[in-house]
Parts: structure tokens; sequence; C-alpha cells
């Protein structure tokens, strides 16, 4: 044999070898996720699967997922001494299978954007810069971008969203139900003025690229807001949507007024579009889910007819039962689900844990169809259900976060046992 023939057939063995193995990393990369036979034990619509791609993470609060697929979850509570995890797919079978912890602090908020990590204590806001391989490097400490919000040790978490203009808005909810001399105390009546919209009670702006901002560099943006742990910034009308959480208790402090089962479906979580200056009505006023209309609070002279002047304060676009927990809103841009979802809302729902002797409810995702305008144009449904399991009042699963996926998926994390969920849509 020629010294040519021989070296022509070790190239050919050489690249049918390299073309096999090539075969096998392309069959990885392109197997994919498939939805659990189960869909992981949720329900979902027709044409939709479910797979669980982490567990026991952790107390998983809001969930981001980068444009290389990893997805970083702030936790509720530190685990190993971090309180931030990034989860990532080595094999690309869909599931994460390399876990790394990082930040010291726990908290709720979790955002990427042009470079670099957000993340929220219940006092403060961080970021980190992300390196050349599009993450947050070995032992890399963030910048403190805000400091001083308050934390009384209810409704502290600090949930956030970014818009395109380099602005962060912030959640900082109002530790108090209805703002009485003495909380969640029957016959305590309501202040006027509530002393703790000043700080509280609202969503606050602020500049990303900021370093130590406290109140005084922030702009109140929106108030009258009890709690919010849902916000999003709507690309497609360039605006801030936020879910509230609604107040608690009128049932047991108004039993003249309301019924067992009222006081369970009442006051309502609301949907609010925001803008600069909005106020949303707390803790004067509250929609009434049984009567359709936002009237005065029983606190502030109300007797569920008075409307006072909570007509002229910000109207919610959507309206859901009580005690159902909102606790995240993502609008979806992604062109994997079909179009009736695009630029829709996804809605998370912790679930009640105060509507009893009533069954507690909640502990889906409900989605709400959206119209070119930024408005609902149709009613909410529930996309997601079964995370509580076989007895609704001790609830096995509570979705908590969501987030897209560059490929147009959508992740639910659950923040009781640390689990995750990627939803898919096979055309």
């Amino acid at each position: 044999m020629s010294i040519f023939r021989q070296s022509f057939y070790c190239l050919m063995a050489c690249l049918l070898t390299l073309s096999a193995c090539a075969g096998d990393t392309t069959k990885v990369a392109t197997n994919g996720p498939v939805p659990d036979p189960d869909n992981g034990g949720i329900k979902l619509p027709a044409g939709f699967g479910g797979q669980i791609v982490a567990d026991k993470v952790g107390r998983v609060r809001h969930i981001f997922v980068n444009s290389n697929g990893d997805l970083y979850a702030k936790l509720e509570k530190l685990k190993d001494g971090k309180g931030i995890v990034r989860l990532r797919d080595k094999n690309g079978d869909g599931k994460f299978d390399e876990t790394v912890g990082f930040g010291n602090f726990i908290g709720t908020g979790m955002a990427i954007k042009n470079g670099y990590l957000y993340a929220s204590s219940n006092t403060e806001v961080f970021r980190y810069k992300l390196d050349e391989k599009n993450e947050v490097p070995d032992g890399a400490q963030p910048e403190k971008i805000i400091t001083g919000l308050w934390d009384h040790h209810q409704h502290e978490a600090k949930p956030f969203t970014l818009d395109n203009n380099g602005n962060i808005y912030v959640t900082i909810g109002a530790p108090s139900n209805c703002c009485q001399v003495q909380d969640r105390v029957k016959g305590s009546p309501g202040q006027s003025p509530c002393p703790i919209l000043d700080s509280a009670g609202g969503i606050w702006q602020f500049k990303v690229d900021k370093t130590n901002q406290s109140y005084a560099e922030g702009v109140r943006y929106a108030t009258g807001l009890r709690n919010v742990m849902g916000l999003d910034w709507n690309t497609a009308v360039n605006s801030l949507y936020v879910t509230q959480h609604g107040r608690d208790q009128l049932f047991q402090f108004y039993p003249e007024m309301y019924s067992q089962k009222e006081g369970a479906e009442n006051p309502s979580e609301e949907m609010f579009k925001v803008k600069l200056g909005s106020d949303c009505g707390w803790p004067y006023c509250y929609y009434d889910y049984t009567k359709k209309q936002k009237v005065l609070n029983p606190e502030y002279g109300g007797d569920r007819t008075k409307a006072g002047d909570c007509g002229s304060k910000e109207q919610s676009i959507v309206q859901f039962p009580g005690h159902l927990a909102p606790n995240d809103l993502l609008f979806y841009t992604g062109d994997m689900f079909p179009e009736k979802y695009k630029n829709g809302a996804f809605i998370a729902f912790h679930g009640s844990w105060n509507r009893a002797p009533e069954p507690q409810a909640g502990f889906f995702v409900v989605f709400v169809p959206f119209g070119k305008d930024g408005m609902p144009n149709g009613n909410w449904d529930v996309f997601a259900d079964g995370f509580a399991g076989a007895d609704i009042n001790k609830a096995a699963y509570r979705p908590c976060g969501l987030a897209q996926g560059p490929d147009g998926s959508l992740y639910i994390s659950d923040d009781n046992q640390g689990r995750i969920w990627r939803i898919t849509y096979k055309k």
C-alpha cells in the first residue's frame, strides 16, 4: 500500500470517528426536554407538557433564565450558606444537573438585564457583573445599588422589575393589614392619612447604575398598594403592571357585613397597570369581589355600599377571588406557545392560608389574554393546576416564581419544597 493511500485511509477513519462522535453529541443536544409522563404531577391544557427540571433546590422565590439557558433562583432562606443558586443543564436533556450557590443574603427578587444579574434582600438590591462567559464569576462581590428599605417583618420581600431606560421598580410592602391604629385588632380605627405610605405600601423607582441609593434618591412611583409581589415591565406597551395581595380579616372583624364565604372571597386580589403618580387606594379602599366595585374599607366608614372617593383611585384591570396570593407576574414574549399567549400575562398564585373554615384555594398559575393596547381582552383561565396535591388544605407545592426560557418555554418555581417545572408546547 502506498504511503499516500495509507494516509488517505487514515484520514477517512479519523473523519468517520469524528462524525460518529459529532452525531452522538448532536443527539444529546437536540434530544432536548421531554415532558414527564404525568407532566410533573400538574395539570396543563392540551398540547402542553410539564417536566420537573430541579428539586429540593431550597425555598425558591423568584427565578430568571439567562440567554444561555442557566436558571438563577433567589432563596428565601440560605442553603449551605448561600442565597442565590445557579442551575445548569450540562448534558442537554432539559434537566438541571449542576448547582452552584453564591451570595450570603436571603430575599425574593431576581433578574438579568444588560450584562448584570440583579437580586434583592429584604432591605437592599444588589447587582453582579456577568463575565465573558455570561455568568457570575466565582467569588464575585456585588454592587449595592439600593439600601435602607423598610423591613418590619410583615410583607418584607422586595421583588422588582426593570424597564428599558435604566430604571428599577421595587416593591416596599406595607407592614400592616389596613393601617389601623393597632394592627389587626378588631375595632381599632384606620389612620387617615396613613403614615405608612411615606415609606411603604407602594412601588419605588431607582436607577440601576447608581450605588447605595436610599429613599432620598428614589421616587415613589405608585402608592396605595398593600403588598405587590408580582410586577413586570410590559415591553409591548412600555408600562408597569403589578399584582396586589389584598387585606385580611373582613369576616372576622365585621361578621355583620360579611358572611364566612364572603370573607373568604373578599377583598379581590387585583392586577393594575400603573404609571407615575398612581394611587391604587389602600388602605382606604378595597375591591369587593362580590359586588364588583371598589368601596371604602370598614375601618374608614365603609358599609359595603359607600364608595367615598374610591372611584377616583386607580382602578384595577383584572380581579380575582380573595386570598389567593399572586406572587409573580410574567408577560409572555416567546414563540413556542400558541399565538393567543403572545404578550399575555401569566400569574403564579401562591395559595391561601386564611380562608378557613372554607377550603383553602389558589396554588395554581393563571393566564390573562391581552390585546395590542396593553389591556386584557378576555377572561382569565387557570393554566397550570394541581400543585397543592391531594389535600388543598396542606399544599404540597406553592407556585411562587415565573421565568421564560430563551426558547419560549415557561418555568415555575415552588418555595415550599424547592421544585422547579418547565412547561413546553408541542406544535
